[in-house]
């Protein structure tokens, strides 16, 4: 196997047992064939850190307690880490990234970018400073209808856009959860998760979609959010108005309290001349209509399938892809990209993939959230 076809040695921080989020990881990055996990700090703690690399099939000397440990001895190896991904609680987004970035190991970090503005501006600092690549995880961004919406927009299909409706509901935090429910442990507490709650948690994708696809630049927003559940300290729900340079008027609101929604990402976007309608939870249909047209439904590699790239989509129309195919795209890309530039080459997908632009937008769409609705929803610049 050459140099260029083999898989690319990952590494892993966070995502041990029971870590939901670090099972999609591992999942998209090995539907291609692309990455090889080999190493990894699973776990804080160090009989779980273990018990997750042996369950994993990681080699106990390649089965970390500590992440800067990993980071030092893995850029040491001949056949060490070639990337990360980076899948912890936000607040440890920051510290992690920049041991391997500063040792030139490519980053795939989970979203959002870090806990806090101050550690963003840390994060930003060594991302400058690596020759490293980082790919932060909006995964919405590889499902290939979106990618085909995107470039709808670019051409000019829609016309001008005028406006944008794009909400995340989910109905998981309608109650207080009991104390061993992990997820909703870290995720409600501000100093794991950061000031936003459903704003951090989905708001971010909302947001970062609705940015993704129409390529608007978000100029300012106003909120109202709440934490309807008492006692929580984080928001469980949020409406949002924006305001972007070009014109066009958005409204987002996500919730994490909306009782028969699971997972009900859905983006509208509007223009002068049609407007399309896609749902996550369908995400192999989109509606497109023309103005004073009939609708037309577009599928995905089905007939009008033009714009969606062939390579992020593995199987024939009607075969339904989905959550997982779409994180998986994001991989796939980061591993071209990663090859590229062993070679010094930039690949065109390395301008699709999120990064560090997307993740310090998506920390001024949460601080903007939080010091607006405290201001009883006044205008906050996001520039």
């Amino acid at each position: 196997m050459s140099e260029y076809q083999r898989p690319i040695r990952l590494g892993m921080v966070g995502g041990g047992n029971d870590a939901f989020i670090g099972a999609v990881h591992r999942i998209a990055a090995r539907i291609d064939g692309q990455f090889e996990l080999i190493a990894g700090a699973l776990s804080s703690t160090s009989d779980k850190a273990q018990a997750s690399g042996q369950a994993l099939g990681l080699a106990p000397d390649r089965t970390y307690d500590d992440f800067r440990a990993m980071a030092i001895r893995e850029a040491r190896l001949k056949e060490g880490i070639e990337a990360v991904a980076i899948v912890t609680p936000n607040h440890v987004h920051m510290a992690a990234a920049r041991e391997f970035l500063k040792r030139g190991i490519h980053v795939i970090c989970d979203k959002p970018l870090t806990s806090t503005l101050a550690d963003a501006r840390k994060m930003a600092q060594a991302v400058e400073k690596s020759d490293a690549l980082f790919v932060l995880t909006h995964n919405y961004t590889g499902y290939p209808l979106i990618r085909q919406a995107r470039e709808m927009v670019a051409n000019g299909v829609l016309g001008d856009i005028r406006v944008v409706q794009v909400e995340y509901p989910q109905d998981w935090l309608t109650e207080a959860q009991p104390e061993d429910n992990k997820q909703a442990g870290w995720r409600t507490d501000p100093a794991r998760s950061g000031a936003g709650g459903s704003t951090g948690d989905i708001g971010t994708h909302a947001f970062n979609l609705a940015c993704f696809v129409t390529g608007l630049t978000p100029e300012s927003l106003c909120a109202d959010i709440q934490s309807f559940v008492e006692g929580r300290q984080v928001d469980d729900n949020a409406h949002v108005m924006l305001r972007f340079e070009e014109g066009a008027r958005g409204m987002l609101w996500c919730s994490q309290v909306a009782p028969g929604n699971e997972n009900a990402l859905k983006l509208r976007v509007y223009g002068s001349n049609g407007g399309i309608e896609w749902e996550q939870e369908t995400p192999n249909v989109m509606r497109y209509t023309p103005f004073g047209e009939p609708t037309r439904l577009l599928t995905r590699a089905g007939a009008g399938a033009a714009g969606q790239p062939s390579h992020l989509t593995r199987t024939p129309g009607g075969h339904p892809e989905g959550y997982l195919e779409g994180f998986a795209n994001i991989y796939l890309e980061t591993a071209a990209c990663i090859r590229a530039k062993r070679s010094g080459h930039v690949m065109q997908e390395q301008k699709t993939l999120p990064g560090l632009k997307e993740g310090a937008m998506g920390m001024k769409f949460i601080d903007a959230c939080v010091r607006s609705s405290a201001r009883n929803a006044a205008w906050i610049s996001l520039k």
